[in-house]
């Protein structure tokens, strides 16, 4: 913890999720230098959790940086699918308006995140977590692969020895911990384990036991198990770069893109899979490219590569691997592809403004 804090200072955050993480910030307060917490609150969280965060803070005199989803997307969610979807189709669409995206938006603002990971928390998706890695899954402030590192200083603690620590340091705790529950999640997704059962049980409980990640940690999975393949060799994980400022085009629609050598407009085009981490990585700020763009005279676009999509995306629109972006100009017949792996939204910008 101390190595952390002293290597970023003001760009690196603990991200605190009102369970034991409060550890976390014990740790970084015995260091003696100043840090920074943020959470994720879902609009989800038990009252319990909520009242638990005004002690922590109170009992550290800190204020925590809560990270809200967006308004617009939860009320998408809950108007076409209403509030408990995720029991009946999975909880990934959920968690990733819910938590995945507002954490993506905390992420870019720094350069490295502390957390709470341990290898005895979940031995079929964090047993190999180690205490220091470049994160695979997230951008950080300058954007693009390798831009975060991600510490998760109590990687190699035991669970037992977490708590014998909070005791002994007579810190706030969660008074759901006393009530059964010991990985604490949404109010919904979370209740109490059972003696003997492992403390994941407890979170989405109706799900498959091997794979209790939310989208915060995708990178823990193996790229086998991150997702469900149908036969045709398509995923048939929730879709992304959801947004009304984003168009979705078909095999057919790219094609006839493709083929027309004098445009009315411009267009950018992200060649993406669902699955990947790097597309997922990148969601947040090609949306907000999308959105800065509107009505600009660049249309911006999403066409789904992967499946029986990626033969044909590799032979005709350039696909090495996702994500590939091309740029087809107003008056030119070939599109050109962008070649950085900064993939922020300034970044993408500048792209577009140096060609259009």
């Amino acid at each position: 913890m101390d190595k952390a804090l002293e290597k970023f200072g003001n760009d690196i955050a603990i991200a605190f999720s009102g369970a034991e993480d409060v550890a976390l910030i014990e740790y970084a307060k015995l260091t003696g230098r100043p840090f920074r917490v943020f959470s994720l609150d879902t609009g989800r969280l038990n009252p319990e959790t909520y009242r638990f965060f005004d002690e922590v803070e109170k009992h550290y005199g800190i204020r925590i940086e809560y990270m809200f989803p967006d308004a617009v997307e939860v009320q998408a969610l809950v108007r076409s699918k209403g509030l408990f979807s995720f029991y009946e189709d999975g909880h990934q669409e959920c968690c990733r308006v819910r938590k995945v995206r507002p954490l993506r938006r905390a992420l870019k603002g720094l350069r490295a995140w502390i957390t709470g990971q341990r290898k005895d928390q979940s031995p079929g998706t964090r047993s190999e977590v180690p205490v220091v890695q470049v994160d695979p899954v997230f951008e950080g402030l300058d954007g693009g692969d390798g831009s975060l590192l991600k510490w998760n200083p109590v990687a190699n603690v035991d669970g037992k020895d977490i708590w014998n620590f909070l005791r002994a340091m007579n810190v706030p705790i969660n008074s759901l911990h006393a009530q059964g529950f010991v990985s604490i999640g949404c109010e919904p997704c979370t209740r109490p384990v059972l003696p003997g059962q492992h403390e994941r049980e407890g979170r989405w409980w109706w799900e498959d036991a091997k794979a209790k990640e939310c989208g915060l940690h995708k990178g823990n999975l193996k790229e086998d198990g991150a997702a469900q393949v149908n036969g045709n060799g398509a995923t048939t994980e929730s879709d992304i770069f959801s947004s009304q400022s984003l168009v979705t085009l078909s095999r057919t629609g790219i094609e006839n893109l493709a083929k027309l050598e004098s445009r009315k407009e411009s267009w950018i085009v992200v060649l993406y899979a669902p699955w990947c981490p790097f597309c997922q990585a990148m969601e947040a700020s090609y949306v907000e490219l999308a959105e800065k763009l509107a009505g600009s005279g660049v249309k911006v676009a999403k066409f789904r590569a992967d499946g029986e999509q990626k033969e044909y995306s590799k032979n005709e629109l350039q696909l090495g691997s996702f994500p590939t972006i091309l740029f087809f100009l107003k008056h030119s017949a070939k599109p050109i592809k962008y070649a950085s792996e900064k993939r922020d939204v300034d970044s993408l910008m500048a792209f577009v403004n140096a060609l259009r």
